[in-house]
């Protein structure tokens, strides 16, 4: 697995990671404890050091399953975290008491007396606008509670906004073939900045595996069934803000794109990065064997000049008009 510099930290990221949404046992259907530890087993033994989850995440869940997996483990694995999106601080209950509540809890479900990195989790942009919350992660962070802060935003607006804090280490964006406005409007600035860039969303929600057809179903408990229209959160963390049926229409036109003896995942991985300015891509695995293939695309050369060039009109023609959210 290739590693890359994690913005101005020490650490080496590989560059294909884990995202671990899913094993909180909700918004992606239900994991039960066994296959969650063979698929951080599974991504662990492929080279991954970096996980990102969250709080949120199942209420705890996710963090407690990777803090009782990594107590047996020796391999040194850099958890990224997040807070902001449970009821005690979202969506106006922004303080420093909250705020320090939220941090103890995540270092008593990981067992660890630091975090690694915590990341704003999709906070309002008025919240990211005001900063004092980034004030008191400066605070946790001289105290010791946390290493690093970032941010996992939805726009480019908020990006911008948080590559004007001092001491800003991250910040997580969503960003595919079906979502390329961060390329033009954020890749420059923040490896000016030595801001590291997580990527989520490599595959838009599935989309571009290419599986799916317009019949396809998933479980009630999945937000690719609950969230299509962004009922319950951000429309943009489902299938990347493209409806569904639009979203098929469009991997299927990507098809004959795809190079010779490549999947489209594979396609899709590889081209987020061949952008430089990434510093990890955290695809999400409910199967040990999407893990250790999702951590093979490290070693894909990079695509043609020409189909990037080709992605890239594809991408402003027929996919930018139909992205709903904040992008």
């Amino acid at each position: 697995m290739r590693k890359r510099p994690f913005g101005t930290t020490r650490f080496m990221a590989a560059e294909i990671g884990l995202g671990c949404w899913q094993l909180g046992g909700n918004d992606w259907g239900s994991l039960d404890e066994k296959s969650a530890f063979e698929i951080l087993a599974a991504a662990l033994a492929a080279g991954v050091n970096f996980l990102d989850t969250a709080d949120v995440y199942g209420d705890g869940r996710s963090e407690t399953l990777i803090g009782r997996f990594l107590k047996s483990r020796a391999e040194e694995v850099f958890v990224a975290t997040k807070l902001g999106r449970t009821a005690e601080l979202y969506p106006d209950y922004y303080t420093e008491e909250a705020i320090r509540a939220a941090t103890e809890a995540s270092l008593a479900r990981l067992g660890v007396e630091a975090l690694d990195l915590t990341q704003l989790h999709c906070v309002p942009t008025e919240v990211l606008r005001r900063g004092e919350v980034f004030g008191w992660l400066r605070k946790l962070r001289d105290e010791g509670k946390i290493k690093h802060f970032g941010a996992s935003v939805e726009s480019m607006e908020e990006a911008l906004l948080c590559l004007e804090q001092d001491g800003l280490t991250s910040l997580q964006i969503i960003c595919n073939i079906f979502r390329q406005k961060p390329v033009s409007t954020l890749f420059a600035q923040a490896r000016e900045r030595g801001v590291a860039l997580i990527v989520r969303l490599p595959l838009a929600s599935g989309l571009l595996t290419g599986k799916w057809t317009t019949q396809s179903e998933f479980a009630e408990s999945d937000h690719r069934h609950f969230n299509r229209d962004g009922q319950f959160f951000n429309v943009g963390e489902t299938f990347a803000g493209l409806p569904f049926e639009q979203g098929v229409a469009l991997a299927d036109a990507l098809k004959p794109s795809v190079p010779a003896g490549w999947t489209m995942s594979q396609m899709a991985q590889r081209w987020i990065l061949d952008h430089d300015a990434v510093s990890v891509v955290i695809p999400g695995a409910s199967r040990p064997e999407q893990a250790r293939a999702n951590a093979a695309v490290s070693d894909l050369p990079p695509l043609p000049g020409e189909l990037h060039t080709r992605l890239r009109e594809f991408y402003l023609a027929e996919v930018a008009p139909h992205i709903r959210g904040p992008y």
